[in-house]
């Protein structure tokens, strides 16, 4: 019995490191596997011998499932992806976020300028405005002269 125990310990091992060889190499692949074990008695026998699925997780990155917890693992697991996804956005969402801020500030920037050039426009229509007034003082003030009568000679043809 205890030589059938330790030959189904070692061909655990043995199928745990030939999953790891196969199938996990990150970053192409996650950095973990499952081993479905298809008997719920099989699972049972690993999971009564200490330290056999802690060290299997532990030196294989090899996850060991029976039936009946092989929808709560890849449940889990599906989770688990969903929040690093999740977290992915927020990350990106974040970067776009301190972009907007930074495009924002240019744009305020520009702004003030803008108000400053339009002010300064603003000045120069008034400062035009005032001189035509001025202008248009100074030409009333040639209207109200007296006009002289002058004689005008004529010219004699040749």
């Amino acid at each position: 019995m205890e030589n059938s125990r330790k030959s189904m310990i070692q061909r655990i091992k043995n199928c745990a490191k030939d999953i790891r060889d196969k199938y996990i190499n990150p970053p192409v692949t996650t950095d973990f596997a499952m081993l479905f074990l298809p008997f719920e008695g099989l699972y049972a026998e690993v999971l009564r011998n200490v330290g056999l699925f802690e060290s299997i997780m532990r030196d294989y990155h090899i996850i060991i499932c029976g039936p009946t917890t092989t929808a709560a693992v890849i449940n889990s697991l599906q989770v688990g992806f969903r929040t690093l996804a999740i977290q992915k956005k927020t990350s990106e969402v974040w970067k776009i976020l301190a972009s907007i801020k930074s495009e924002f500030g240019k744009f305020g920037t520009i702004l003030e300028k803008t108000q400053k050039k339009l002010q300064e426009a603003s000045n120069n229509i008034e400062e035009a405005s005032h001189r035509s007034r001025q202008i248009e003082k100074r030409l009333d003030k040639v209207q109200e002269l007296p006009v002289e009568e002058v004689e005008i000679e004529e010219i004699p043809d040749v």
